[in-house]
This record gives C-alpha cells, structure tokens and sequence, in this order.
C-alpha cells in the first residue's frame, strides 16, 4: 500500500502523536459549529496560527461521520488540476483515499503532485483522522483559480455527487487576507465573506477583485459554494474569523482566517 507521509509534521502541527491528540482536542473543545452542513471553508496555516479557527470548521460536522471527504486545497506549487488515491499518513493514522469517488471525478489523477509538499491539503488531515477516523478522503489540487475554472471543476464535483451512493461532505481550504494591516484584513475579509452568505459566488469573485483580496484558496470556496448548494445549502454561514495578530501580537501585517458552513 502506497502511503503519502507527512510533510509539515513537526513544523505546521506536531509530530508527536499524543501532543497532536491533545492540541486537536484543545481545539475542537473551544469550538461553537454548526450541528452539521454541507461542507466548510478551513484554513491551513500552521496550527499556532489557525488551528483554532480550524478547529471551529470541523465542529460543524458530527464526529460519528464515517463517509468521505472532498478536500480541494489550492495548489501553491503550481501544479494543475489533480486528484490522487494515494492513502494519506498522519501521526495519528493512515487515512484511506475513497478510489472511486476520486475517478466519478473524472480529473487528472497525478500521485506526484499529491505527495510533493502542499500544505493546504496536509494540515487538514489530522483534524479529519482524529475527529473522524472512520471517514475517507479524496483530495483535490486546484491550479488555475478564474471564474470559468472553478465552475468547470464545480460541474465535474456535481457530476460526481449525483453518481455517487456514499455521505460526503466538502472542505475547500484556504486562508484569506495576507501580510497587511489588521483593520483592513478584517474589513476586506468581511465584506468578501459576506457575498458568501447566500453562496453567491459571481458576487464573492466581484468583490474579490474589487478588494484585491489575497484569499489563496478562493477558486475551492466557489467550488464548495456550488456544489453545496446543488445538494441542498442556501447560506454560507461565517462561524468565526481571526487574524495571526490575535496570536502573534503583530496587528501590522497579518493573515486571515475564516470557517465558513454551508448550511
């Protein structure tokens, strides 16, 4: 069994399994999701950073979940559109990769690109081993971000929902505003959020143009948007927001962080 190994551990979330066990734990106890929806939006900066608006995403699914996730990170090393079922290590387990949801996809499918270092899907596996260690995941690499992208990529996860028998909830991952001042992140976070709230994503990439936004995975939020609402959402509910300044102290130059329910 062909098994990705960890990239980050050690470095974005801890390599030692019962210190990982206990920060998960810290996190997910702090949280006030949803009960459940259709998927969330996580981020996937180091967990000093943003594990506990991380944890807040995956409180909004019940932790007797056993069905599949559809993790669709944005790719930063450039890579094109991919998937993978290559089973993923963590320090807490292996999780199995859901095969044949990866091919109902119908996209390229490149083991390369899911093993070289990304953290954009690696930083969400542990929450989802430790809080659901029954679930699978088919991971999706996202390259090219535009409008017509995304869309295309909704349409093939559409597709796949419609063909596929199993519970499945999505995870697009990403963080928003990078490396500017506190107030301005929060108000140009809001404001692209808020487009959100009735999964409008014509509207959520007008604004993200408007305000210049450097949300690193915003072509994964419009595919979940989509796709969510082809299964039953109507509103994209923000469940909490932070910046690193909250951590760090620094208020000059910070990254946002957002968990987002699609209800």
């Amino acid at each position: 069994m062909v098994v990705r190994r960890p990239s980050f551990a050690g470095m974005f979330y801890p390599d030692d399994p019962h210190e990982l066990s206990s920060l998960m734990e810290f996190f997910l106890s702090r949280s006030r999701g949803v009960d459940d929806c259709y998927g969330v939006v996580a981020p996937h900066a180091g967990y000093p950073y943003s594990g506990k608006v991380q944890g807040s995403s995956y409180a909004c699914i019940p932790p007797a979940f056993s069905g599949t996730f559809l993790v669709i990170g944005p790719s930063h090393a450039g890579y094109p559109i991919c998937t993978s079922t290559v089973d993923w290590g963590t320090p807490l387990g292996v999780i199995e990769s859901d095969k044949d949801l990866c091919r109902l996809l119908g996209i390229p499918v490149s083991d390369e690109a899911m093993i070289a270092r990304e953290n954009s899907l690696e930083v969400q596996m542990p929450f989802i081993r430790y809080r659901f260690p029954g679930a699978k995941v088919a991971p999706v690499l996202m390259g090219y971000q535009d409008f017509g992208s995304a869309m295309d990529l909704a349409e093939r996860v559409i597709e796949a929902l419609d063909a596929y028998a199993g519970d499945i909830r999505i995870i697009a991952s990403s963080d928003f505003s990078h490396y500017i001042p506190d107030a301005v992140a929060r108000a140009d976070d809001q404001y692209v959020i808020d487009a959100l709230h009735n999964l409008n994503t014509e509207e959520f990439y007008k604004r993200l143009a408007e305000k210049k936004l450097t949300a690193c995975g915003y072509g994964p939020i419009a595919v979940l948007a989509e796709s969510c609402r082809h299964l039953g959402a109507t509103e994209g509910r923000l469940i909490e927001y932070a910046t690193s300044g909250d951590v760090t102290g620094d208020f000059d130059q910070v990254v946002g962080y957002a968990s987002i329910a699609a209800v």
